[in-house]
């Protein structure tokens, strides 16, 4: 079976580091086997979560993120640290992916029941967004992802990457690759039905 995973960040500007990031752990697990795609949140026009407007009209855009998160074995992340904790924008995708559509139960939870994750967080901090990963880690298992022990934490980001946005040091880039190859055995070994 070949692992597909779903790739995006939790920041949405120019020059995110997080997205630099994340475009080297894509170029591993490629390199690896694994059927990428990278997406964008930026590209999704959600609305702020809102009960109301879920029974009302699910959003189009909500339902197409929420298609292609069903159609992949796991996901790679790279979260961002805001304040402690993981970016609204990040937040807000995931509570409208995991609302139930179609006839779904409550707990269907179809778009992450089963899957795996992979994480990796750069912070201009001394902690390399470690906070934020934390809390990304409860979020995933409350909904049933299984997230890969292995992480990628790179502190003082503003200054780790070189001018063709390579890692300037060795062991993050060789931290990638091992949770690149993480991230596809435990997808293989789970092999969740896509939808």
């Amino acid at each position: 079976m070949t692992a597909k995973l779903l790739a995006f960040a939790g920041s949405t500007r120019n020059g995110s580091l997080n997205q630099a990031l994340l475009d080297l752990a894509v170029k591993e697990a490629r390199a690896r086997g694994a059927e990428v795609r990278e997406i964008r949140l930026k590209d999704f026009a959600l609305p702020l979560y809102d009960g109301d407007l879920e029974t009302s009209a699910f959003p189009p855009a909500a339902r197409e993120l929420k298609a292609l998160f069903r159609a992949h074995h796991g996901f790679l992340i790279a979260t961002p640290e805001y304040n402690g904790s993981v970016s609204g924008v990040l937040k807000n995708a995931i509570d409208w992916v995991s609302r139930p559509t179609d006839g779904e139960p409550l707990t269907a939870l179809s778009a992450f029941r089963g899957k795996v994750a992979g994480l990796m967080a750069a912070s201009i901090s001394p902690f390399g967004g470690l906070r934020g990963i934390t809390h990304m880690r409860q979020i995933l298992g409350t909904v049933q992802t299984l997230v890969a022990t292995e992480q990628v934490l790179v502190p003082f980001a503003h200054g780790a990457f070189d001018e063709n946005w390579a890692l300037k040091e060795a062991l993050p880039a060789q931290l990638l690759g091992g949770l690149a190859a993480r991230v596809i055995e435990l997808a293989e070994r789970v092999q969740p039905p896509l939808h």
